[in-house]
């Protein structure tokens, strides 16, 4: 069961991972000599502001992602990133800020807008969609881009996959790929499809757009993504992420509700990092002057698939697999470009995605269960004083040293960003050095959280 030349290929979703499907199938197959036709079905509008351009996304591009971007020939120009992160500062309870630099002092972060940002901006636009500039790339390439949504989805007699949309009717391929996301009602129609198909499990996060404007933003957040490890019940992890005029909240945890929002909202960690007059509150949508311009909360992948393959189908992104709490992106690099290999060199069969492609979604399960380990410690350290004192000690120990000898710097920037897996993240704590000078910084007497260390 194998592609062939003329094959059609339906990519329904065009978000980084429906985008970069389409990309590789074209650039990959041209390297091959094959000629494939490749529609992508995205009904929205990524150029567009507010929630029909939106997806839901905090919009942090790792490290590790931008590099490997550029080597497969996609780079992000100028006007999608919309600030270079040069620096982490890390809040906790009950202890001054620490700032974390890039161990190898280079702006390799990116912040992005998937959609075409919360609203229009003040004076010329500036900035381009990340999605859009993606999905443009594919255009580029030879996808044809189709702004429709499908409505139905199933296989012929022959096993080959049907597309349905009001505005086309029905369409025939020799390959279907799912890029619909865990936020899609698409979802459904491959649950039906008769490949055994079952979502991922998810749970709620929270993401608020603050506008603050440009000088606001460079004064009281300037290049720096501010990182909360407080001791508040539920929250895993939480993240203050400046852009052009806007701070994005990014708020992850068991159940994040109103309360849990605004009790975040309310810390003092939170609040040294916005102006004191900042108008927020849950559900208050801020046209003008300083406060939120939208707020959303977006499922969240928390696991892998069952069967996110059968023949001739193949799914992609985080409605097969995402990485724990982060770098949801570079997940949807790795499973669309796994998915496309396995389709264009080996078939299209689902004996040939449970060999190639599904070993990838197992690896990326494998190292969220360390993921949710790690996760587990930090909760410890955001509960015990004690153990915040030692790790922002031996934080502060570091500034001075070589960005390879930052043992714990390094281990907090890779968690972060998403820049290394969470087994190497892990296996960095069991070297020794790291477990030494841990244990000096926790037992050492006195406070010394002022930067004297």
């Amino acid at each position: 069961m194998k592609l062939a030349d003329q094959s059609r290929v339906a990519v329904v979703g065009g978000g980084p991972a429906g985008a970069l499907a389409a990309y590789f199938l074209l650039e990959l197959s041209d390297r091959v000599g094959l000629r494939l036709q490749v529609d992508l079905y995205e009904p929205r509008d990524f150029s567009r502001f507010g929630p029909a351009g939106c997806n839901m996304c905090a919009g942090v591009v790792s490290e590790s992602l931008v590099q490997t971007l550029a080597a497969e020939g996609i780079n992000l120009p100028p006007e999608v990133v919309q600030r270079g992160i040069d620096s982490y500062v890390l809040h906790t309870t009950d202890l001054p800020p620490v700032a974390i630099a890039t161990p190898v002092d280079e702006l390799r972060i990116a912040t992005v807008y998937r959609g075409g940002g919360p609203r229009a901006p003040e004076g010329e636009q500036k900035w381009v969609s990340f999605d859009g500039h993606l999905l443009e790339m594919a255009r580029e390439r030879g996808a044809r881009i189709l702004p429709y949504r499908v409505t139905e989805l199933a296989l012929d007699a022959d096993g080959r996959p049907l597309v349905g949309c009001s505005q086309q009717g029905i369409e025939r391929y020799d390959l279907l790929i799912g890029a619909i996301g865990v936020n899609s009602g698409a979802t459904r129609l491959f649950e039906e499809l008769g490949i055994a198909f079952q979502p991922p499990p998810v749970k709620r996060g929270f993401v608020s757009e603050i506008y603050l404007g440009v000088e606001t933003v460079q004064k009281y957040l300037g290049n720096s993504m501010h990182i909360f490890l407080l001791d508040i019940p539920k929250l895993k992890f939480a993240a203050v992420i400046p852009k052009v005029e806007y701070a994005t909240v990014c708020l992850l945890g068991d159940e994040i509700d109103k309360e849990l929002a605004e009790r975040f909202m309310r810390d003092p960690a939170t609040r040294s990092c916005f102006p004191p007059d900042l108008n927020w509150s849950i559900g208050e949508k801020v046209r003008c002057g300083m406060g939120q311009a939208c707020q959303c909360g977006p499922r969240l992948n928390m696991g892998a698939a069952l069967n996110p393959y059968g023949d001739r189908v193949v799914l992609v992104g985080d409605v097969a697999i995402s990485r724990l709490y982060k770098d949801g992106i570079g997940a949807a690099y790795m499973t669309a470009k796994a998915g496309v290999v396995t389709a264009l060199f080996y078939g299209v069969s689902a004996n040939d995605f449970r060999r190639r492609y599904a070993p990838v979604v197992r690896g990326i399960a494998r190292d969220n269960r360390v993921g949710t380990l790690i996760f587990l410690i930090t909760l410890l350290y955001q509960k015990w004083l004690f153990l915040r004192r030692g790790m922002v000690r031996m934080v502060r120990s570091e500034a001075a040293m070589r960005g390879e000898r930052r043992d714990m710097s390094r281990v907090l920037w890779d968690t972060f960003t998403g820049s290394a897996t969470y087994v190497e993240i892990f296996l960095r704590t069991l070297h020794p050095r790291f477990i030494g000078r841990l244990f000096v910084s926790t037992l050492s007497p006195g406070s010394q959280t002022n930067g004297e260390d």
